[in-house]
């Protein structure tokens, strides 16, 4: 019977080893598989930052791009660089007297009628306290912008207004905000069709700015000038040419010395963005025709 017992005993013990051999090696199975799952995981998560780390890199490059005017965003991503006309359309408010004795009108329920006079030339005089500015208008590639120019003057909107802003990194001076004196001003009741030449979105247009260009302020956005507009004062405005879509209605034929004396003499930060020092305010403009 001990002999018996003996034996059961050492058949047990050899069941047991050989019960616990098979679970190590399933376990080591196991083991074997996680370790692959997780190295894959983590090789799949350096992917992904790595990718997003290109990603985010080039955001940051095309976000740095410069632009002017009333909301200083950048414009969005062109669509299409296909460049075509876009046909002017004028409103409805009847024109002012061409003497200018309209009585002062900030607000208007919508852009204006055609008050030029076929065949006719236009003039913009600024009295400002720097100094005369005169401008001729471009009737024949802008009458639409021309003519919302005229039309505002002779309702006398400009006079008194400040010259509120300058960047001398881009060589402009922005006025026309009787409301606010600033890029924030509501404008005049209205916004006009973009003229000339733009892509499909709005988002690239055709023109080029050269020193003594009157030009209109707009956002980013399609169809959102108003009444704000800027000068072209120096080479670097043509910075803004990549862009292209700020209507120019008009070049400066005297006083553009006195504008390039106010952008050398203006308070500004370290990105050339400031104002006038002194103020400079636009006393009137007067529209003159021949």
């Amino acid at each position: 019977m001990g002999t018996d017992k003996r034996e059961r005993q050492k058949a047990n013990r050899a069941a047991k080893l050989q019960a616990q051999a098979a679970q190590d090696k399933v376990d080591s199975r196991r083991r074997g598989a996680i370790g692959f799952v997780v190295v894959i995981a983590a090789v799949a998560a350096i992917a992904g930052l790595i990718y997003l780390g290109k990603g985010s890199s080039k955001d940051s490059a095309s976000a740095s791009s410069t632009t002017v005017a009333m909301s200083d965003t950048a414009p969005a991503t062109t669509v299409s660089s296909k460049l075509v006309d876009k046909k002017f359309t004028f409103g409805t408010t009847p024109c002012p007297p061409a003497d200018g004795s309209a009585k002062r009108t900030l607000t208007f329920s919508a852009p204006p009628k055609n008050c030029l006079v076929a065949g006719k030339s236009y003039t913009a005089t600024f009295d400002t306290s720097a100094g005369k500015v005169v401008v001729a208008l471009d009737t024949t590639n802008t009458p639409g912008t021309a003519n919302n120019f005229v039309f505002l003057s002779r309702y006398g909107y400009y006079d008194n207004t400040q010259l509120f802003r300058v960047n001398s990194g881009i060589d402009i001076i922005q006025g026309g905000s009787p409301h606010t004196q600033s890029n924030a001003d509501p404008g005049p009741g209205y916004t006009l069709k973009d003229e000339g030449k733009f892509n499909a979105d709005a988002t690239l247009g055709g023109y080029k700015y050269t020193p003594g260009d009157l030009v209109m302020a707009r956002s980013s956005g399609p169809n959102s000038a108003g009444a704000q507009f800027f000068f072209a004062t120096g080479e670097k405005t043509s910075q803004l040419d990549s862009q292209g879509t700020y209507v120019v209605f008009g070049h400066v034929t005297e006083g553009l010395d006195v504008l390039q004396h106010v952008v050398s003499t203006a308070k500004v930060d370290s990105s050339g963005e400031g104002a006038p020092n002194p103020e400079v305010t636009v006393k009137s403009v007067t529209i003159s025709q021949s």
